[in-house]
């Protein structure tokens, strides 16, 4: 399980709230993370205010996959390479 995500088994998904800066730091993450996943073609549902997205990453009926964790990672990186910690 990566860290700082939540994991719920019973409706299969992982669960994250990554916070920003600004903006225009959501923006760019925001942005960047559409391209991460339709290269993934795994399209996760994201809330956001000003300063902040909720992420979360459905799986499917067996469960969550590799595919689903493939992108909470992807999602964690992108956020580092923003310099967002």
């Amino acid at each position: 399980m990566l860290e700082e995500w939540r994991e719920n088994e019973r409706s299969a998904r992982l669960e994250r709230r990554y916070t920003f800066s600004g903006y225009p730091q959501l923006r760019e993450f925001l942005d960047q993370a559409a391209e991460i996943s339709e290269e993934l073609d795994l399209y996760p549902d994201l809330s956001f205010g000003r300063e902040y997205v909720n992420v979360t990453i459905h799986g499917y009926e067996e469960g969550l996959n590799e595919a689903c964790r493939e992108l909470a990672k992807r999602l964690d990186s992108l956020r580092q390479s923003l310099g967002e910690e």
